[in-house]
């Protein structure tokens, strides 16, 4: 167990080692043990946490702030376009005051090209930590919460368990990236083999995708490619299916939306399922696009573990806050 996570930025997924991950893990799972059989659990009596938000949430917010409460503390929900922010406030304002107000402060913004230069520009200003509640590169929480779903459902050692990250078809808007995108740098150091599977046009960011293979290399697992869902879901163990933005391939948002379009059979539905082996489970961050994204009976079904991945939110991201703001 790792004990030098107090103080610390949580901004990138490999901003923690592999063993500081596992620390967390281990926390989480105390933790929501804890809030299991109702055992108060006051780590962070009155601390304050920033929660500033650039882009609209459901269970970020909602998890960020009933964990703060739960650890005793108080969560401040902060939107950027009700404040000074929107007429002029820097980062560095930002987290020179908030990092004096605030015993951490954690930001989401997920603007292309923006969102995580600005958080790393407010935590290079704060006293307190800042953490990452989503940016258009990272999605560090989300993906703390997967990794402890996986383990939950096949076990601690998930050395040669093939995990599938596929695009998925969804026509509300381009997504950001950085889910899928924190999936391939975190899961293959815990000996996953990675299948990344999305068109032409869907492809990650480079220098993300050079560092997902060194981290293959470094752990000795598989990372590959596939075009298509039907080629990757076969016998897999986990699938991961979501729908992201066609950004590095052009940040045009109406150039993005005609060239989603033309891929409306990615959808996550049972005959894609039933390439996967039996008891392989389905994953998604939410919120999904029913029966664009996803069917319903997949969703809805018995391989289906999104509510257990979205309450495992609270609980890490619980963990990192003990850990870094006690």
């Amino acid at each position: 167990m790792q004990t030098t996570l107090r103080g610390r930025d949580f901004i990138g997924d490999l901003d923690f080692s592999k063993e500081e991950i596992e620390t967390v893990l281990d926390v989480a799972w105390d933790l929501k043990r804890k809030r299991a059989l109702g055992e108060p659990h006051p780590y962070l009596r009155d601390k304050t946490l920033a929660m500033l938000f650039f882009f609209s949430s459901t269970r970020t917010r909602g998890s960020f702030e009933a964990g703060m409460a739960q650890l005793g503390g108080h969560g401040a929900f902060i939107e950027s376009k009700t404040t000074q922010i929107a007429h002029g406030d820097t980062a560095k304002e930002i987290g020179e005051i908030y990092g004096r107000y605030f015993d951490g402060i954690a930001v989401r913004h997920v603007d292309w090209g923006i969102g995580n230069r600005y958080i790393n520009d407010v935590a290079q200003n704060s006293r307190s930590p800042v953490l990452n509640m989503q940016c258009e590169i990272y999605h560090p929480f989300q993906i703390l919460a997967d990794l402890m779903t996986i383990m939950e459902k096949k076990g601690r050692d998930l050395r040669r368990k093939k995990m599938v990250v596929s695009w998925a078809y969804a026509a509300s808007y381009q997504k950001p990236m950085s889910v899928p995108q924190s999936l391939i740098l975190q899961m293959p150091r815990f000996g996953m083999d990675v299948v990344l599977a999305h068109p032409p046009e869907f492809k990650l960011m480079p220098d993300i995708m050079a560092q997902a293979r060194a981290e293959a290399r470094r752990f000795g697992v598989g990372f590959e490619l596939a075009d298509s869902m039907q080629a990757a879901f076969k016998d897999a163990d986990v699938i991961y299916a979501k729908s992201w933005g066609a950004m590095v391939h052009t940040p045009d948002p109406e150039e993005g939306a005609k060239i989603i379009k033309k891929y409306e059979s990615w959808i996550t539905d049972e005959r894609k399922m039933a390439l996967a082996k039996p008891d392989a489970i389905y994953m998604h961050p939410l919120p999904a696009d029913r029966n664009i994204e996803v069917t319903d009976a997949v969703i809805d079904g018995p391989n289906s573990v999104v509510y257990d991945e979205a309450e495992n939110r609270l609980h890490a991201q619980k963990a990192v806050m003990a850990l870094t703001m006690s």
